[in-house]
């Protein structure tokens, strides 16, 4: 089965015609920026395109998720460096909620899955300096 590009939302209005359609991107970034804003997450997993786009002053607030559209159900991967210190699994249940509220919310879809893969911790030192702690994998 192909996997979606969009995903088309129901109107329930008579009164009008036409269609919605929301890119599987939009999505993308919709959980990218609830990640982001939960307490404890320190950044997203990027691509190297990502990071050189940071340096030029482009956001892409769409990095670190991994979405997939089939039969108009949403699933979600996120990949989350967080600060060192904090509780995981708080924090992780944390995105789960944050991203399944903003979906729905803002598009009256419901994420049938969302996973959440801690790729690496941040630690701060006292001399400011931040130490990425990852687990030796691919990190991009």
């Amino acid at each position: 089965m192909a996997e979606q590009k969009y995903v088309s939302l129901k109107q329930d209005s008579g009164k009008i015609n036409g269609n919605v359609e929301i890119s599987h991107q939009v999505i993308e970034i919709l959980l990218g920026i609830a990640t982001s804003q939960v307490e404890g997450v320190y950044e997203m997993r990027g691509s190297l395109s990502s990071r050189l786009d940071s340096l030029f002053g482009i956001i892409n607030h769409g990095k670190g998720v991994d979405v997939v559209l089939r039969d108009n159900r949403v699933s979600a991967d996120v990949f989350v460096y967080l600060e060192y210190g904090v509780s995981i699994p708080k924090v992780s249940l944390e995105i789960q909620k944050s991203a399944i509220e903003q979906l729905e919310f803002m598009t009256d879809l419901t994420l049938d899955e969302i996973n959440v893969h801690v790729v690496g911790l941040i630690a701060k030192k006292e001399d400011g300096e931040i130490e990425r702690v990852t687990t030796g994998k691919k990190d991009n």
